[in-house]
């Protein structure tokens, strides 16, 4: 059959037309900002998710699957440099290609800079004047630059001076997940109507959630517990708990015996009630700190390792560490 003119352009216009059939491939790096993406793409498609199961990007190595998918993606969504450092040169090779998206840069978050020492001692006593024996002296020592002690504990943040760990505030997730719309909306125009509308009940369930977590907390607001490493600041702040320090600074650099040593007096120090552990990493730490203490333990999982992917993730995720806190914090004596 003879083409036509009409019939040739039309072909040009879909061989160039950017928008997808049915939803651009959408590659997440990690399961809290999975879940984001998730929430926002229901009923039109499902992102595809790095690092899966109990897997941590603190220690994650890639697969050539992740190579493939990264290769095949319209959109990467990750939190940034500084944290998922596994993807920097991964993303600069492979996803040249594709639209990506720096999360941990997206209009409205709040940051937090990193803090001091793994038991956050150097701003405590700066900060404890003027604000009495309720001061939540974890949150302030949490606005401070850690460079000074950053050497000493063997972590360096030389990517940047901010906590990556944003989305454990749920007003951070919101802003997120506004950039996620606008992104997605941007390079699929036909489905912009469902990505705002998902946006709209996102907003929504994080309120409630928000609520929910304040009065959750609030019996044990003032009980000061101990982290496995210093993720939670993000929640700390939101919900004024009381963190006393972590065992480390960074999940990759394990604790030497003057650390677990100097964690073990600051339990006593204070009387922290509860030592949280994570579940990807060494469990028998917890057990060496709390000895001899009247301490009790849990757990707690800021990336989610022990939950199913998916648009509810996010919102077990930041019930669980809630609920951990509540049910630790009130058996302890």
């Amino acid at each position: 059959m003879k083409s036509t003119p009409a019939l040739l352009f039309a072909s040009t216009l879909l061989l160039s037309s950017p928008a997808w059939a049915e939803a651009p491939n959408v590659v997440v790096s990690i399961k809290p900002i999975h879940s984001l993406v998730a929430s926002i793409m229901q009923g039109v498609g499902e992102p595809a998710l790095i690092v899966e199961g109990g897997a941590s990007p603190h220690t994650y190595s890639m697969k050539p699957s992740n190579a493939a998918a990264l290769q095949a993606a319209n959109v990467v969504f990750w939190v940034g440099h500084g944290f998922e450092a596994f993807l920097d040169k991964p993303l600069d090779a492979l996803g040249s290609g594709a639209k990506v998206v720096e999360l941990g840069e997206a209009p409205g978050i709040e940051k937090l800079k990193f803090r001091e020492g793994g038991a956050f001692e150097a701003h405590n006593d700066e900060h404890e004047e003027g604000h009495g024996a309720g001061a939540h002296e974890a949150e302030e020592a949490g606005h401070e630059n850690h460079a000074a002690e950053a050497g000493e504990h063997g972590h360096d943040h030389a990517e940047g001076e901010f906590d990556m760990h944003m989305w454990l505030d749920p007003m951070n997730a919101k802003a997120m997940a506004a950039e996620i719309e606008k992104t997605l909306s941007e390079a699929d125009p036909a489905n912009a109507a469902a990505y705002k509308a998902n946006l709209e009940k996102f907003n929504a369930r994080i309120d409630a959630l928000d609520k929910r977590l304040a009065e959750t907390v609030a019996p044990v607001r003032d009980k000061p517990f101990v982290v496995f490493h210093d993720a939670y600041q993000y929640f700390e702040h939101r919900y004024k708990v009381r963190v006393a320090g972590s065992i480390t600074v960074s999940p990759e650099v394990l604790p030497g015996a003057e650390r677990l040593s100097e964690i073990h007096a600051k339990i006593e120090e204070l009387g922290a009630t509860c030592v949280f552990a994570e579940p990807q990493f060494e469990p028998k730490l917890i057990s060496v700190v709390i000895e001899g203490t009247p301490a009790k333990s849990g757990t707690l999982d800021p990336e989610a390792a022990s939950l199913e992917p998916g648009p509810d993730l996010y919102f077990q995720l930041m019930e669980n560490i809630g609920t951990s806190l509540k049910e630790c914090l009130s058996s302890a004596s």
